[in-house]
């Protein structure tokens, strides 16, 4: 079939782009005024109480009607959060492809599902519901034909695309679980990440496009796969022209998908089997690979889309999130797509070809809901408004804000210069292991308040508590304490890939029968929530989550430097960074080149984005009797709260402060005469 060119080859998969128009798509059953029984009866107080209440009686007659079963559920959930055990709709079989495609394809075939904003710009290209249905069909019995069955891990190291989107799917027809990798992460992130989830099938591009700049894919593929003896195939599309190296692993994606028919007979999958993994980071060194299930994922990443971005039938929602994270799959792939909607794929970046990309980009595909991230915000707002206004941006309704806390400057800019004031805005809290948004200013009642920078009202079914440092209750308003969830929610991760007692350890150890969040949040006089940060050695750099653990780890490995402390700290772009404190060895040589060299060696380990802002060598760590780095107290030194350090009795010798305090001093006035 003819197609006009995506890239190189990447066209001939999908066949029969026309660049047909968005045409409104039919109410889908999920939530329409036609299927009233589909929502809980009563206002929006009386769903909220119920959700909490009899959460069986509020989501058992949701998954019933939204979603297409093969086979009904017997049992809304069996969960116990003491035990770590969390169950939803058992007894049913459905396939999330099914919910995604098909029943929109038997509706609307040609219903618009995809706008690829490609990284160059103005070249958007829309996907039907049929082509992407054909295409993840071809797709799902090329994985068949090299080994691929239910159950298997299929790794996904690819930028945002409609094949990436169709390879997601691919694995969801068939039974594999997909486990989407960053295409931002180094060789050794990618290796680690396969090797723990021991892919079989890994599938790229050839090359990346982002920013105008070329990505090398396929090389950091060729690079990771050394270390990784699970990995059978590596399934090579491509995204340019150029050749790269094919070896004895490598196929040609385009090539075998011609060969396949465009149909695929879907597997039928129990509500309770993986779906997919997806890596986060954690306190500890190791990521941790989040298991999400079929039929409560697509229900809540389904629900949220619909009722916190006021989706509507016809409406093209912007999501500009990365695939790579959780994000993309709930807001890109798989709400969007089991409501019927028209998502939008970026591929770019917000500053490319120049600060007005993001605005031109609604103005041309006539964006409905934007949701992005602070960090770009943050960024944009340094640029003239001039950049925003030049663009029609008459046809967005609803903004949104995720990844991290919002700051007020970014905030005020985001309502007043990019929706002029008459948007609703979002800032929504939530979790890879949450699978949706948990906390957001909407849905509410009919014109409630959206007070700023706040995530404020729990969606139906979550019910948050606030714990003191001693694992007590904190009632009422004007209160601050560790954010914990009290009861559990369909789209809510069900473990960790391969360590079941770590998802214990991580999230239900620290307060017994409850959820912790690893946030801290403060609760208004009104009850509303804001969430005031992370409360473990996590940071989050530019919307992702970090484990300060990782940066550490990977600077130790240089044999200059016997130990490492990284904190995260206020940064006006990327919302925090990270200060590493390297203590050196006496024979350690030129400081400034091991520097250079520690600062490679996280980029090549981890990624570009974790490398440290700020790199202080001192001549020992602050540290308790038994040992443990004090990195709070660190945090206060670098932050300008050093005359408020707090209790320090515990310290081994409270002279290293002194020392610290001296070193960053001197580090400063360096960086201050080098400016």
């Amino acid at each position: 079939m003819a197609a006009r060119c995506l890239g190189r080859g990447v066209g001939r998969l999908l066949g029969g782009l026309r660049g047909v128009g968005v045409r409104a798509l039919a109410a889908p059953r999920l939530w329409s005024s036609a299927s009233a029984s589909a929502a809980p009866p009563g206002s929006y107080q009386e769903r909220i109480a119920l959700a909490a209440r009899e959460p069986a009686a509020f989501w058992g007659p949701l998954a019933r009607d939204a979603l297409v079963w093969d086979t009904p559920y017997h049992t809304v959930s069996d969960c116990d959060f003491r035990s770590g055990r969390i169950s939803w709709f058992l007894g049913g079989q459905l396939n999330v492809s099914v919910n995604c495609l098909d029943q929109h394809v038997r509706k609307s075939p040609e219903s618009i599902a995809l706008i690829w904003e490609r990284d160059e710009p103005g070249t958007e290209v829309k996907i039907t519901y049929r082509e992407l249905l054909e295409t993840t069909c071809r797709l799902a019995n090329t994985l068949k034909r090299y080994g691929v069955r239910r159950g298997d891990r299929v790794a996904i190291y690819m930028p945002v695309s409609p094949l990436a989107v169709a390879a997601m799917l691919a694995c969801a027809r068939i039974g594999a679980i997909h486990n989407v990798i960053f295409a931002g992460f180094s060789a050794g992130s990618l290796a680690g990440r396969i090797n723990d989830a021991q892919c079989k099938v890994v599938i790229t591009f050839n090359q990346g496009l982002r920013g105008g700049r070329v990505v090398q894919l396929k090389k950091i593929v060729d690079e990771a796969i050394k270390v990784c003896p699970s990995v059978q195939h590596v399934l090579v599309a491509h995204r340019t022209d150029n050749k790269v190296h094919m070896g004895d692993l490598d196929i040609s994606l385009e090539q075998e998908m011609a060969k396949e028919e465009p149909v695929c007979a879907p597997e039928s999958m129990g509500s309770e089997d993986t779906l997919f993994l997806l890596y986060t980071s954690g306190s500890t060194g190791k990521p941790k690979g989040l298991v999400h299930t079929q039929a409560g994922y697509l229900l809540y990443a389904a629900l949220t889309h619909r009722l916190v971005f006021d989706y509507r039938p016809g409406d093209v929602f912007g999501c500009v999130a990365d695939i790579g994270w959780i994000t993309g799959h709930s807001y890109v792939v798989y709400g969007p797509l089991c409501n019927g909607a028209t998502s939008v794929l970026f591929e770019s970046t917000p500053v490319y070809p120049n600060a007005g990309r993001y605005w031109e980009t609604v103005q041309r595909l006539k964006i409905n809901q934007f949701y992005g991230a602070p960090t770009a915000y943050r960024l944009l707002l340094k640029f003239e408004d001039s950049w925003v206004k030049k663009y029609d941006r008459s046809s967005l309704r609803t903004l949104g804000s995720v990844g991290e806390p919002i700051n007020h400057e970014a905030w005020e800019w985001l309502h007043r210069v990019v929706g002029d004031g008459r948007c609703t805005l979002v800032d929504t809290w939530w979790q890879t292991e949450t699978g949706g948004i948990c906390i957001s200013p909407r849905p509410s009642e009919e014109g409630a308040e959206i007070l700023p920078c706040m995530a404020m009202r729990p969606l139906f079914g979550i019910v948050p508590v606030l714990m003191d440092e001693k694992g007590n209750i904190l009632e009422g308003g004007d209160v601050s304490g560790a954010l914990c969830l009290s009861q559990a929610w369909p789209g809510m991760a069900r473990t960790i890939y391969g360590d079941h007692q770590r998802f214990l350890d991580a999230y239900f150890e620290a307060y017994p029968g409850y959820y912790f969040t690893g946030d801290g949040a403060y609760r208004t006089e009104e009850g509303y929530y804001e969430i005031t940060g992370r409360m473990d050695d996590v940071i989050n750099i530019s919307g992702h989550r970090l484990g300060t653990a990782e940066i550490e780890d990977a600077m130790a490995e240089h044999p200059a430097v016997p130990e490492t402390a990284v904190i995260g700290y206020p940064h006006d772009i990327k919302g925090e960074a990270a200060f590493a404190f390297v203590v050196l060895k006496d024979d350690a040589g030129d400081v400034d080149v091991v520097v250079k060299e520690l600062r490679s060696v996280v980029a090549d380990k981890i990624a570009k984005y974790a490398v440290p802002d700020q790199v202080l060598v001192v001549k020992r760590l602050p540290k308790t009797r038994s040992g443990k780095v004090m990195r709070r107290l660190l945090r206060k030194i670098v932050t300008g709260r050093a005359q408020d350090l707090g209790d320090t009795t515990t310290l081994e010798d409270p002279g290293v402060i002194t020392e610290i305090l001296s070193a960053y001093q001197e580090y400063k006035d360096k960086r201050g005469g080098a400016k």
